[in-house]
């Protein structure tokens, strides 16, 4: 295969008005013919594909061919089979077909013209994950468009009591990343049907949108239109989109295109051919061969230029090798030198991949590159599922722990030594998509506590994610108490299960308000979001503090910051007294009654040299 290597940046179907170039890569096929079809259910039409160098397939098809499907039929072996276009950029249907896609003529109104929304330094990002439906298919969500894209672009919607729902609640809340779970094409859901579910990690075809969350899944066009009205809409409200790519696995094998072009060459197998199964999905891609590299790096340029997305998680980023990554930092800064880069830094099971090239934790130092910080989530709550507890419900001597994730994992001094060369590297996070909510987590492990200390706690985890350095990651929803009824994998459970209740937002205002007012305030203050590891270790320093609690101080060099931030995060079920750190007047930002980014009113100063910190509570005082 290392001779058939192809650079070319032109593979899938290049639609002009008067011809289409198709180029396909297959070194091993007999023959190559396309199939066209002018209409998604239609008998196609065959034309024979002339075979070039490098292994690719050629076919340059007279006449306008505008939004037509197509497919191939490669022959291996003496064996003919019809497949997709890997590098098909629109489809029909549950992608049965590839379609030949005129960008131009698709586009919304308005959609060249807009503009991406101002850059941000990596540590003022805030990053919100949703899963599309979810966001709007509850009852009381006020969308029109329930669980589809179109969701994304309805303003002024309300839910119960008034309360601002969709998009007005995103801006109200004030994240500026929002992480779409897989909106690529994938298959584990029939887009003929309207009410099935799944969280969509089972790629098919990776440069297409998803179908079932158009309002027209037949109709090819529809679903590239919508999701660009749903990106505009974001970024036209400042919010910059996310996308959740899953380039880790395929949802089969076998009858993948992959498969049937270049058989087994996508994959990492063993000796006996068997497929390496690091994804627990039961196949893994092989990125580290040339070809598969390849297809990895065009596609997230391509979605980063034709769809303007402005970052990229990547699922079970460890099975990627670490020049691939690299090569995707690379090319990806060269269209948006901003984008935001994250993802998993672990498998999901032994992988064929050598562990020297897998990137994992650590890996990512300075590449700018970020990865989630598990570190920091397990000294929070404890585990993710199960009864284990953490520095918010009842775990002692995690105040370390604590420490490191409140200086973005950097190697701060001898005893607080994390993985990443500056916090830009780090998400600090408490809860995601995967395993119990947050609130669930805290219900399971904390079934003694009160509805109201249960409250406590995951006020008190979102503040520690929202106060310490690195890049904070919300899971949606958690900001009200998010709850799946103790279901910790509901990848394919529904609506019932995974949808977010809006009727939380008003049973948990307060909850929502605080979490609301901490974003703004971490916002307004440089110190809060320093991108440098030296400027960490010369601005943060930890002020001593009673057993279950971590208190700290920020001295600020920045114009328009508060001089003085002191931060303190009490584990306890008690309240506990602190020494302030310096004498004089200080403002209250929150406490364990509410958060105000201006200061709380009648509590505004304290004149005195200590400070009484609530049980299960933040504390954040200021002073210029």
């Amino acid at each position: 295969m290392e001779s058939n290597i192809y650079t070319g940046q032109d593979l899938g179907a290049k639609y002009s008005k008067s011809h289409t170039v198709f180029k396909v890569w297959s070194p091993n096929a007999q023959s190559i013919r396309l199939v066209i079809y002018h209409e998604h259910d239609s008998n196609g039409n065959v034309h024979e594909m002339s075979k070039g160098e490098k292994g690719i397939w050629e076919l340059k098809l007279k006449g306008d061919y505008k939004n037509k499907y197509y497919n191939y039929r490669v022959t291996i072996d003496g064996i003919e089979k019809e497949t997709q276009d890997p590098y098909a950029k629109g489809a029909g249907v549950n992608s049965e077909k590839g379609m030949i896609v005129d960008f131009d003529s698709i586009n919304p109104v308005g959609w060249k013209e807009h503009q991406r929304p101002e850059a941000l330094r990596f540590c003022e990002m805030i990053i919100y994950e949703i899963h599309v439906r979810d966001f709007s298919i509850d009852i009381n969500s006020g969308m029109k468009n329930k669980g589809k894209y179109l969701a994304f672009t309805e303003e002024n919607t309300k839910g119960t009591d008034g309360i601002l729902t969709g998009i007005e609640h995103l801006k109200e809340l004030g994240i500026t990343h929002l992480h779409l779970m897989p909106v690529f094409d994938f298959q584990s859901v029939d887009e003929s049907k309207g009410n099935q579910y799944n969280w969509g990690y089972d790629p098919c075809l990776y440069f297409v949108p998803e179908g079932s969350y158009s309002t027209n899944p037949y109709n090819g066009e529809v679903r590239i239109r919508e999701f660009k009205e749903m990106v505009k809409a974001l970024h036209e409200n400042n919010i910059r989109v996310v996308m959740d790519v899953v380039f880790n696995h395929t949802y089969k094998t076998g009858t993948t295109p992959f498969d049937i072009l270049v058989p087994k060459y996508y994959y990492r197998t063993y000796d006996d051919e068997s497929y390496s199964n690091g994804s627990g999905c039961g196949n893994e891609i092989a990125s580290e061969k040339p070809m598969v590299r390849k297809l990895i790096v065009d596609c997230v340029k391509f979605w980063a230029s034709e769809y303007k997305i402005d970052g990229f998680r990547f699922d079970l980023m460890a099975l990627h090798d670490i020049e691939t990554m690299r090569e995707v930092e690379k090319e990806l800064r060269k269209i948006n030198p901003n984008i935001l880069i994250y993802g998993e830094p672990w498998t999901g099971g032994c992988s064929a991949l050598d562990y020297n090239l897998q990137f994992t934790k650590g890996k990512q130092r300075g590449m700018n590159i970020a990865v989630f910080n598990d570190e920091i989530r397990n000294a929070i709550k404890g585990d993710n599922s199960g009864f284990l507890l953490g520095f918010v419900n009842g775990a002692s001597g995690l105040e370390n722990e604590i420490k490191k994730g409140v200086v973005g994992s950097i190697n701060y001094n001898n005893t607080l030594w994390g993985f990443a060369k500056d916090p830009i590297e780090c998400i600090n996070y408490v809860s995601c998509h995967d395993n119990l909510t947050l609130f669930d987590k805290l219900e399971k492990s904390n079934g003694d506590a009160s509805l109201e200390e249960r409250e406590k706690m995951n006020r008190l985890a979102l503040s520690i994610i929202l106060t310490s350095q690195g890049i904070p990651f919300l899971h949606g929803g958690s900001e009200f108490l998010r709850s799946k009824e103790g279901i910790d994998n509901s990848y394919n459970l529904g609506d019932h299960i995974n949808k977010i209740d809006w009727n939380r937002k008003n049973k948990y205002l307060k909850t929502f308000n605080y979490i609301k007012e901490l974003i703004a305030f971490r916002k307004s203050q440089h110190v809060m979001t320093m991108d440098k590891a030296e400027d960490i270790k010369n601005y943060l320093n930890f002020i001593e503090a009673p057993k279950n609690t971590v208190a700290y101080i920020l001295n600020s060099p920045y114009e328009g910051d508060y001089e003085h931030i002191f931060i303190i995060h009490n584990g306890n079920r008690y309240e506990v007294t602190i020494k302030l750190p310096l004498e004089g007047l200080w403002k209250v930002i929150a406490n364990e009654f509410g958060a105000n980014r201006h200061g709380i009113q009648n509590e505004s100063v304290y004149i005195s040299n200590e400070i009484k910190v609530g049980a299960l509570s933040t504390c954040i005082l200021c002073r210029e």
